[in-house]
């Protein structure tokens, strides 16, 4: 039998890396990619163009999962984005933009995919986080993504108490900073060496899922950042 996991923003840094390490290690690996952007993802069984933050598109493809699979292992929730920015300067536009990438893309799919989970009476959700929502000393000169970040701890939260019965589990990974092209080219002069690679990041939710004695887990993963 398959054990099947969706990685949405697949096509991404993290995502890659997660599909990557779930695809060696026997994973059917759906990868979900954004509509329109000609993305691609080899390692992936299957792809599908999907709007995260889309209500409506996510219920179309949760109707098309449950028509093609049997059920679902894991739920790599891997869509988000950054933002810079203190409450002065951060407006309503601003946080509906941050909420959308790292909340509601998360909630859809959480939303869609529970009570395939329930019926199983297991699964894993897996949530990424970051460090400014958990120490909020952090969070000030980012305020509209700290709150999207904070946002999504607080939903794992709830779903550990609504599943405590079954064996869903929903683990939170916050990293500090992930080494990606994009973060190196913003900051030229930092230590690379001290930022946690997305490689590290998919060995932890490797790790997470397949280990039925971890409930509810929040990884700090800081590396020396």
């Amino acid at each position: 039998m398959n054990r099947n996991i969706i990685v949405t923003g697949a096509a991404g840094n993290l995502g890659s890396a997660v599909v990557e390490k779930f695809k060696r290690e026997g994973y059917h690996v759906i990868a979900l990619l954004q509509p329109g952007k000609d993305e691609q993802v080899e390692e992936a069984d299957d792809s599908y163009e999907v709007d995260v933050t889309d209500e409506n598109s996510v219920k179309e493809f949760v109707k098309e999962y449950q028509l093609q699979y049997a059920d679902l292992d894991a739920l790599a929730l891997i869509v988000g984005g950054f933002s810079m920015g203190n409450i002065e300067k951060t407006g309503q536009q601003d946080l509906e933009k941050m909420f959308s990438l790292n909340f509601f893309s998360a909630y859809h799919l959480v939303r869609g995919f529970l009570p395939v989970m329930k019926k199983n009476q297991r699964g894993t959700f897996l949530f990424v986080g970051a460090r400014p929502a958990l120490q909020l000393e952090e969070a000030s000169e980012t305020i509209a993504y700290a709150l999207s970040k904070r946002l999504i701890v607080s939903l794992a939260e709830i779903l550990a108490t609504e599943t405590k019965e079954t064996a869903i589990r929903s683990h939170v990974f916050a990293p500090s900073i992930i080494d990606t092209p994009e973060n190196r080219e913003a900051m030229p002069d930092a230590d690379f060496s001290k930022w946690v690679s997305p490689k590290e990041i998919a060995e932890a939710m490797h790790y997470a899922v397949n280990n039925p004695a971890l409930r509810n887990m929040t990884f700090k993963l800081y590396g020396e950042a």
